[in-house]
């Protein structure tokens, strides 16, 4: 099992998972030539995919969804409130999910679960192909006892590190789009991250990744840090999805 992303960030996420013969897209913000490029730098063709799962219906993540399900016949599932929430998803063939209930594509296992952020049903996800597992956390404003016992164990995880609390407070953002990103339907601080995967780190647990950085609102340096105090290890071992490229592929 191995996993892949095409950029990550406020400009626009996706998150490949392969495991065996299928490859599913989680998420896809980006225009449709630009997907294309950014597949085609991890070897992949949108032909490839057994189509893509999605997370929630903010631009950032939706927003490319449509016009690559439709060009390439891809399934899209969502839950009912992404749904109906959704633009740009007429003519795709759409599998709508109960955000508590696993489903399958193909050879992975995937299991969505409930986070707390500003759209009509969000999820996030767990992937499996049987053996290992890979938990993705973006886009919630806090944790839950729900979300710990759903991360619990897995053998890899990608944890949002949206910002720092100091630098929202003192940046540029009015004060509204301030409490809307610090707040519990918003997006997880630095601080809040490290103490999550206190929570969750184990001694199986082979990659953390930091994602969905701000770049107004936090950095790189910033980010690893928190991280690599909680895991006790140099900031440097510490890996972070940029936006422009992503990371390359990442097998557990």
């Amino acid at each position: 099992m191995r996993f892949a992303s095409l950029g990550s960030g406020s400009e626009g996420n996706g998150l490949l998972v392969e495991a065996g013969s299928t490859r599913v897209l989680m998420d896809c913000g980006f225009g449709l030539a630009d997907g294309i490029a950014r597949l085609a730098r991890l070897g992949l063709r949108p032909a490839d995919l057994a189509g893509i799962v999605v997370t929630h219906e903010h631009g950032d993540h939706l927003g490319g969804v449509g016009r690559l399900a439709r060009k390439y016949t891809l399934p899209v599932w969502l839950t009912d409130g992404t749904r109906t929430m959704a633009q740009d998803l007429d003519g795709v063939a759409i599998r709508v999910i109960d955000s508590h209930a696993a489903f399958g594509v193909g050879d992975l296992e995937i299991r969505p679960f409930p986070v707390p952020h500003d759209a009509r049903e969000p999820v996030q996800y767990v992937f499996s192909d049987g053996n290992r597992r890979l938990g993705v956390l973006t886009d919630t404003g806090c944790s839950t006892p729900h979300i710990e016992a759903m991360l619990a164990g897995v053998d890899a995880l990608v944890l949002e590190c949206n910002h720092d609390a100091a630098m929202l407070e003192n940046g540029p953002y009015p004060a509204s789009l301030k409490r809307r990103v610090g707040g519990r339907f918003g997006h997880l601080e630095n601080s809040q991250s490290a103490a999550l995967l206190d929570k969750l780190k184990h001694g199986a647990l082979q990659c953390v990744m930091a994602a969905h950085v701000s770049r107004r609102n936090n950095t790189d340096a910033l980010a690893r840090c928190a991280l690599a105090r909680t895991l006790g290890c140099a900031d440097e071992e510490v890996r972070v999805a940029c936006q422009k490229a992503g990371f390359d592929w990442i097998r557990i």
